[in-house]
């Protein structure tokens, strides 16, 4: 247990703080529209569906207001800016960004189908109520008229074409409802992994639906269709009249119940967020239109082109990343790469694999003409705080290397400099890749680095390992051949590759023997799965003495 806190203690609060708002609001919420007084008329034509349609709605607005903040980049970047003095764990939550986005998302979806079942139902017996079907009491109640100083309760005011479909298309409660859940869908079914990764475009394109979203949320309750008892003097006491409707306006005791629609809520709820994502796509316009030089273009083996880039007034810290546009291929597409280069260079370098339509176009164009290229960014990630840990254990996999390659150069900067802010005293990087061809481009730097830590006496500061995940029978016949050799066959490198994945649990067992009471950050740019794996081994070698190894995981995040 103490383990499990040091890694996910502070997250946990966060998700249990969110959970409790979100419980409060629908039962504080339940019991105000079950239990009010000024709604004991519209519970009598509705039953419980009409708290069953507002509670939801409340915890609606205030997951909302949260959908857009944790996607406001820049944003995020100035908190993480903030709270340097706050430590680690605390800037460590701002890398969960999306995975709070999502968690939000399927909170409106499970509110928007609860609310959506509820009016359906609403709307139904609104208009069974109309229709006299039900008691004596729902259709005084439905046919009060909205003239003089009468008010209705019954939205449904006819009973000859107002059927309930009539009244979901042609009033504004209904057509926005109809509009918002269309998007919803849209916006949810598209982001699905498979999709996200297959088909990016329509992930893309359809995810642009929430301003169709937000438009219709804004609008929605101008219908004010729930509508509650207002008072009145004489005032009605619905204990006395509820059963005695013939008299009602020919008694003082029971003068004709007045109704009013609430005032609608969400758009203040959501403006403050819409007015801050505003902001944030009103500076990522300015970026784009600021001009974008091109220092190198390198086609790299594996199909990675390596873009070498100059920006007036750009400055970036180490693993952070940028969004990329190509109008040549899209005006509208954004696409999130790490950056390859250190912030002591001059340019930005950023390493861009085959990995889709998107990116296999920009290949093709940039290698017959430098395109126009937008730049958005940089933005912070986990690995920005990689020199704040004594020990870091960096884990790449395939192109996943990219924001270590920054880290490894500014590292070798510092020694060339002889920069006495570098706190951190070891490095252990581990690179996963399943072609050799990819090792070639960042073998240089490996090199590079071995040279100079030998040079000063620093060979154990870095320790690497390379592992190849996929090889034929071909290969293997030419290692055996060169097995005696001082260097490697595959990447030139003292060290030699390794075959097959790392066996996690002896390497952090290493990591920890070799720095028994030092705090070691663990970071990836991979896949989740491989997340998982070591993030389940951070909490399982950590120590709960503080005096002791603990491990702290990072993931980047796009």
């Amino acid at each position: 247990m103490g383990n499990w806190i040091i890694n996910h203690g502070l997250t946990s609060f966060i998700l249990v703080v969110w959970m409790g708002i979100n419980i409060f609001l629908f039962v504080w919420f339940y019991f105000f529209y079950d239990l009010g007084d000024q709604f004991f008329y519209t519970r009598h034509l509705l039953g419980s569906a009409l708290a069953w349609a507002r509670a939801p709605a409340a915890v609606l607005n205030f997951n909302c207001l949260l959908i857009l903040l944790p996607v406001c980049r820049n944003l995020l970047s100035l908190l993480r800016g903030s709270f340097v003095c706050c430590g680690r764990t605390m800037r460590k939550q701002l890398d969960k960004n999306l995975s709070f986005h999502k968690l939000v998302a399927y909170m409106i979806g499970l509110m928007t189908a609860v609310h959506m079942i509820a009016h359906l139902l609403n709307v139904e017996w609104y208009n069974n109520s109309r229709q006299g079907i039900y008691d004596k009491l729902s259709t005084a109640l439905s046919n009060l008229e909205d003239s003089g100083n009468n008010t209705y309760l019954n939205p449904i005011r006819k009973t000859d074409i107002q059927i309930p479909t009539y009244f979901v298309f042609t009033t504004i409660a209904g057509l926005t409802g109809v509009i918002i859940t269309l998007a919803l869908i849209l916006i949810i079914t598209s982001s699905m992994e498979v999709i996200r990764r297959s088909y990016f475009e329509v992930f893309w394109y359809t995810h642009h639906l929430f301003v169709i979203f937000f438009a219709g949320l804004v609008f929605h309750g101008a219908g004010r269709i729930v509508r509650s008892q207002t008072k009145t003097d004489p005032p009605h006491n619905f204990t006395l009249c509820k059963d005695r409707s013939d008299e009602w306006g020919r008694i003082p005791e029971c003068p004709i119940p007045q109704f009013a629609g609430g005032f609608p809520q969400t758009w203040m709820w959501v403006i403050g967020p819409m007015i801050l994502y505003l902001c944030e796509r009103l500076l990522r316009f300015i970026r784009y239109m600021q001009a974008v030089r091109y220092r190198k273009i390198v086609m790299r083996p594996s199909k990675v082109l390596e873009l070498q880039l100059v920006k007036n007034g750009f400055k970036m810290e180490v693993g952070q990343y940028v969004f990329l546009n190509c109008p040549a291929i899209s005006q509208l597409e954004w696409h999130p790469f790490t950056m390859t280069s250190a912030p002591e260079e001059d340019f930005f370098s950023i390493h861009i694999r085959s990995a889709g339509d998107w990116t296999d176009k920009l290949i093709d164009i940039q290698m017959e003409f430098a395109w126009l290229m937008g730049v958005d960014g940089p933005f912070g990630t986990a690995s920005e705080d990689v020199f704040d840990y004594e020990v870091s254990m960096l884990v790449g996999a395939g192109i996943g290397v990219t924001p270590f390659a920054s880290i490894l150069k500014s590292i070798w900067y510092k020694f060339k400099d002889s920069n006495p802010k570098l706190r951190t005293r070891k490095i252990y990087f581990y690179w996963l890749c399943r072609e050799t061809h990819a090792f070639e481009w960042f073998a240089d730097l490996l090199q590079v680095l071995e040279k100079e830590m030998e040079e000063r006496g620093m060979a154990d500061f870095l320790t690497y390992k390379l592992y190849l995940t996929k090889w034929d029978q071909s290969h293997a016949t030419h290692v055996r051949v060169h097995s005696d050799e001082d260097t490697d066959v595959v990447t030139g490198l003292k060290q030699k590759t390794y075959y097959g994945r790392p066996a996690w649990d002896k390497e952090f067992e290493q990591v920890r023997k070799e720095n028994p009471t030092s705090v070691v950050g663990t970071f990836l740019c991979g896949p989740e799965a491989l997340g998982t794996v070591l993030e389940k081994k951070c909490v399982k070698y950590s120590d709960v003495d503080p005096r002791k190894t603990k491990f702290y995981f990072n993931k980047e995040n796009f």
